[in-house]
């Protein structure tokens, strides 16, 4: 006798019952990225819905995002001004740090985690010290002041930091100064497969972080490399990692599923700005279900793995679940 699927599919609440996959509020991390100034809510033209705000509006917007039921944000920064080194990241009146402080000053109850990278500090658009012989990101000179950094962070009161320049020896790094500063206690999110991908562009408009020559691609990883990526997930995991990363998310669910079955910790993924883009433009221009197809890419996070999205989506997806 043939199985008869459907029978558990004929009733909507049964349908429910035995649904094997589901999203929450709880797996989400809302973007936001910080300017000095006040009063400022620039929405950006390639990514509807997402801002740069100065931290008064940033303030506002935690508000916002607890009504909702969202507590975990991730802060990128984009001070005022660039140099080779990115000075603003090592500086505890920069505009991170500053952001974190004036965040949970009003708002204690929200998970900060901060992004921890040079792109969004450098003039040249790279994530650290450049080695101008080989054109490409000095990797052991960005490891030391990433760890000043991480310090930075952990000082304004981060809750979590997130390290994304892909640099060799990253994770050692920052929990060997974090805890050697006493801050033993504070996790790290790996961006431990992070791609050099095309989906990036968006992000590089909000965070103004596109590269002045060449691209990420000796460094970020070659999004062919399925055993890489794995091997590189492993390695920060050895190296004290609390959470794991794949980035993009959309196109690699298969790395995220085998890094899944590969490691032990938490796996997270980032929803990243070409993705959201996508949808949000085929949304507007009636091509698509808007919140059909959002919330189905998002059970596809979950269902391949993820157990944490960094997604622009998030309030949207929240509104959504509040509306059901």
């Amino acid at each position: 006798m043939f199985q008869r699927f459907r029978r558990t599919r004929l009733n909507k609440h049964l349908r429910a019952l035995v649904r094997e996959t589901h999203v929450t509020v709880d797996d989400f991390i809302y973007p936001l990225f910080i300017r000095s100034g006040e009063g400022i809510k620039t929405e950006v033209a390639s990514m509807p819905g997402v801002y740069q705000m100065s931290i008064d509006e940033a303030v506002k917007e935690c508000a916002v995002l607890k009504k909702l039921g969202l507590y975990s944000i991730i802060l990128f920064g984009i001070p005022d001004v660039k140099d080779s080194i990115g000075s603003d990241a090592l500086c505890e009146h920069g505009i991170i740090a500053s952001a974190v402080r004036e965040i949970k000053k009003a708002h204690p109850d929200m998970f900060v985690v901060t992004d921890l990278c040079f792109c969004e500090y450098t003039d040249h658009g790279h994530c650290g010290i450049i080695d101008d012989d080989r054109e490409t990101v000095d990797n052991d000179a960005t490891l030391e002041i990433s760890g000043q950094q991480a310090i930075i962070h952990a000082k304004a009161g981060a809750d979590m930091i997130a390290p994304s320049g892909m640099m060799d020896g990253i994770i050692e790094t920052l929990r060997t100064y974090l805890d050697r500063a006493g801050y033993k206690e504070l996790p790290i999110m790996a961006y431990s497969t992070k791609f050099a991908s095309g989906y990036y562009g968006p992000f590089r408009d909000v965070a103004e972080s596109t590269p002045s020559f060449g691209d990420r691609s000796s460094y970020q990883m070659d999004p062919a490399n399925r055993r890489e990526a794995i091997a590189e997930s492993k390695s920060d995991e050895e190296q004290g990692a609390d959470i794991l990363m794949v980035k993009p998310a959309l196109a690699y669910l298969d790395i995220v599923r085998e890094i899944k079955d590969n490691t032990s910790l938490p796996m997270a993924v980032y929803n990243v700005s070409g993705e959201y883009a996508m949808l949000k433009f085929a949304g507007l221009n009636n091509l698509i279900d808007y919140e059909r197809v959002v919330m189905e890419t998002m059970i596809a996070f979950k269902r391949a793995g993820a157990d944490i999205i960094i997604s622009y989506h998030a309030k949207e997806v929240a509104q959504m679940l509040k509306n059901r």
